[in-house]
């Protein structure tokens, strides 16, 4: 791995880079997912069908997750702190705009622009990444990834919004708090060291061909498929529990809301857990840990007969937590393999784990309508942690007949 000079930085600006760019990335993915709970309303006030709400509900998650690669690589030319600023007003006119649309197309239409909240993970890495070292790096990116309790922010507090003043009033004052977040960060910020060093000369800018180059190597779309299972897997089960939990069980809509709102909380903190074990321990050893009781957890799901309620939600939130340990022990790997591409390859991993997260839900109803078994979306989840951990082991133990000597941290 080359080591790129960079010039020096003050002793605030790293953790001021870090903590600023998890606020807004909190911020980013409350408002990534506000359909899931306006669209609740938007779909009686239309009437839309089972369909149409899906795509409503769909296509920020879809557009966020296509956007990803592009932002990574903006950051990379442009800087973070120009692009992490306009993706959060981009993104705050488009939910400002939803307020006012009356019809369905308006609102896809909004939904689109609403992604780009979403593509702000891609920036937020590429921007946060160059400011540490490379032993901290799975401390300082799982810290920012626990941006994710946006999505628990939104469940919490805009069916309160929602019932005093309407879904328009939620999604005006989430584009404020967009807004807002938008000017916090830019100005107590700074560019990240690697933009500074392209901008000031010190290292040679890079073509479109030389930041798409890593992509034509197969460990980036393995570690693509582990983003898969760890973040679209987890946001999968964050929006198909309810469905399940009320299907199987009998549970109340209220009481299931709040069983998987206080799913995501956890499986997103924890992902700074994650980050510094994966420091501590190596983000190899993270990753078995991780497909090794997802394989346990998903198949004791996966029993036709089905579990207790209680055994049920215990094992799911130990998949869920585990999941977070991997979502931040993925993105330890990409610094370590790809010091000058983190914005590209980053993007693309996220990406591959954006599409997880919208193609998984869609792929559990298919398959419960072709069964008529709850528990397949767990033989799914299943099959993926299978092949996930088969191609990680394989691809390791070929690593290491090649150099024996290969650090703990590669995988």
């Amino acid at each position: 791995m080359s080591e790129t000079k960079q010039p020096p930085l003050s002793s605030r600006e790293p953790a001021i880079a870090l903590w600023m760019s998890t606020f807004a990335f909190t911020i980013c993915f409350a408002v990534w997912t506000i359909f899931a709970i306006i669209g609740i309303r938007i779909k009686e006030d239309l009437g839309l069908s089972e369909a149409q709400f899906g795509l409503l509900v769909g296509t920020p998650i879809l557009t966020g997750s296509l956007v990803r690669i592009v932002l990574g690589v903006w950051t990379t030319r442009y800087g973070g702190r120009l692009v992490y600023t306009l993706t959060m007003l981009a993104a705050a006119l488009s939910t400002l705009l939803l307020s006012h649309a009356t019809t369905y197309p308006q609102m896809l239409l909004a939904g689109l622009g609403i992604g780009l909240a979403g593509g702000s993970f891609a920036v937020g890495i590429a921007y946060v990444s160059p400011f540490f070292p490379p032993e901290k790096q799975g401390t300082v990116l799982g810290i920012f990834g626990a941006g994710n309790v946006g999505a628990a922010l939104t469940k919490f507090v805009a069916p309160f919004v929602l019932v005093a003043a309407g879904w328009q009033m939620v999604a005006q004052l989430w584009a404020a708090a967009l807004i807002m977040a938008a000017f916090v960060f830019w100005f107590t910020t700074t560019d990240d060291p690697a933009f500074r060093s392209r901008r000031d000369g010190k290292l040679p800018q890079r073509s479109l061909r030389q930041e798409f180059a890593p992509l034509k190597n197969a460990r980036v779309w393995r570690f693509s498929l582990y983003y898969f299972f760890a973040f679209g897997g987890f946001v999968a089960l964050s929006l198909w529990l309810p469905r399940y939990l009320v299907g199987v069980y009998g549970f109340d809509i209220a009481t299931a809301g709040m069983i998987a709102a206080a799913y995501s909380i956890p499986g997103s903190i924890f992902r700074a857990f994650g980050g510094m074990l994966s420091d501590r321990k190596g983000a190899r050893s993270v990753m078995y840990w991780m497909f090794g009781v997802s394989a346990v957890a998903t198949l004791i799901l996966s029993l036709p007969a089905g579990v207790s309620p209680a055994v049920f939600i215990v094992v799911v939130f130990v998949l869920g937590f585990v999941m977070s340990l991997g979502k931040a022990a993925v993105y330890k790997h990409i610094p370590v393999y790809y010091p000058d591409g983190v914005g590209a390859v980053g993007g693309v991993v996220g990406m591959v784990g954006g599409l997880g997260g919208f193609v998984l839900p869609i792929a559990f109803g298919l398959l419960k309508d072709a069964t008529g078994l709850w528990s397949s979306c767990f033989i799914l989840l299943f099959a993926v942690v299978a092949v996930s951990l088969i191609w990680m082991h394989l691809s390791i133990r070929q690593m290491e007949r090649r150099a024996p000597s290969v650090s703990a941290v590669a995988a």
